[in-house]
């Protein structure tokens, strides 16, 4: 009988368990909305990233319902072989448009966005110097590429200053990386120091906006726009995964630098191309950004709001500035325990432990929308504290 060379995978698992790390997908099961349905259970939906509840908007799905029709439901190919749609150039010139830059790519997701970028442009003989807290995505892009990898502590411009100063002079180019908006402490990067660095160190300054786009700067343009920084961060990347409601990531910059990806980025060149009704879903969106800055008003309200409350409550979120509102418990067990109880009680609301955050830093992560009521704002925070002190978290 055959021995299951994967079995101590099992074993992990059972480790998992017993710690009470251990985490069951949730099924949803309809739209994803303020008030949505996981598990056969009607929930206040807190876990999402769908931002400006542009997800099951109806411009979106009758965008995509007419692409189907007229292209079908999938491309056939890769974009450098014959999967490129008229529709795809359009959104690349559409996003480049909005974010004030020469040209755009879409990748099929922001990970791949990521990743494939880092890995393209840099190689063994160059520097990487990154926040120690950037996004997964980064990390692994930073280690495909194989170049020397310089973390300094979150947010810390000085120790990033000193790491670019010890490398004037040594040979290969430099990157100084950073999230936009941090998607685990909801903190905003300091991107104006960040590219005084990198102009006086001459490095390539790069921004990961996913968390920012459709969020932060005029109607949801991200963190560049935020700061008043066009044509100083040389490597925009954003999604259309959280924000924009439907899937994908894209990169922005020069002309050149766009056309090199093209060539050389590896997801684009062996990915299948987003599918029709994908594409203009996401043509559709940037249409409401542009059209409906209301959205973005009332995300920020509902974001005000809860954050004031869960203040008044005692819960500490930390350093977060935006929508995304950690609530910190410490240990992982605690924070998965916490979850299963809120949703037990009607909140979905994620439990978020090691290693996706450090050791003793464990948190409910909670995102609200700007379709959220104020009564639902309000029903959520009375579930939090009602568990919370059960649990003895508050």
């Amino acid at each position: 009988m055959r021995i299951d060379p994967l079995a101590y995978l099992g074993e992990q698992l059972n480790e998992f368990r017993a710690n009470g790390t251990y985490q069951r997908l949730r099924e949803l099961q309809g739209p994803c909305e303020p008030v949505s349905k996981y598990d056969g259970k009607e929930v206040i939906n807190l876990a999402s990233n769908n931002y400006l509840g542009l997800a099951n908007h109806p411009k979106l799905k009758e965008a995509a319902i007419a692409a189907i029709g007229k292209f079908g439901a999938g491309t056939g190919a890769v974009r450098t072989i014959s999967g490129t749609l008229d529709m795809h150039m359009e959104l690349e010139r559409r996003i480049a448009a909005f974010k004030h830059v020469e040209a755009c790519v879409v990748f099929q997701s922001g990970f791949t966005a990521n990743a494939g970028t880092v890995s393209a442009v840099l190689g063994k003989e160059d520097h990487i110097i990154s926040d120690e807290l950037n996004h997964a995505s980064i990390i692994d892009g930073c280690r495909l590429s194989r170049a020397k990898i310089h973390v300094f502590p979150h947010a810390d411009v000085a120790v990033a200053e000193e790491k670019l100063a010890a490398l004037v002079g040594v040979p290969g180019r430099k990157l100084l990386i950073t999230d936009g908006v941090f998607s685990m402490d909801g903190d905003i990067g300091p991107l104006p120091a960040l590219c005084a660095l990198a102009e006086k160190y001459g490095a390539i300054m790069m921004v990961d906006d996913a968390h920012s786009s459709g969020v932060l700067g005029r109607n949801g343009r991200g963190t560049v726009d935020h700061f008043g920084l066009h044509g100083r961060v040389d490597i925009q990347v954003g999604t259309l995964s959280k924000a924009v409601g439907v899937l994908g990531g894209y990169v922005c910059g020069t002309k050149d630098f766009i056309e090199y990806l093209y060539h050389r980025a590896r997801p684009f060149l062996f990915s299948t191309s987003h599918p029709p009704a994908v594409t203009a879903a996401c043509l559709a969106a940037f249409d409401l950004l542009e059209s409906e800055p209301e959205r973005i008003e009332a995300l920020w309200a509902n974001t005000r709001y809860f954050k004031e409350e869960l203040a008044k409550l005692g819960f500490d979120t930390g350093r977060s500035e935006t929508p995304i509102t950690p609530i910190f418990v410490g240990e992982a067990a605690a924070a998965h325990a916490f979850s299963k109880a809120l949703f037990e009680e009607g909140l979905f609301a994620t439990g978020i432990g090691f290693p996706t955050v450090p050791q003793g830093k464990a948190r409910i992560r909670t995102i609200v929308t700007a379709t959220h009521t104020r009564e639902q704002l309000d029903r959520a925070l009375e579930i939090l504290a009602r568990v919370a002190r059960r649990m003895e978290l508050l």
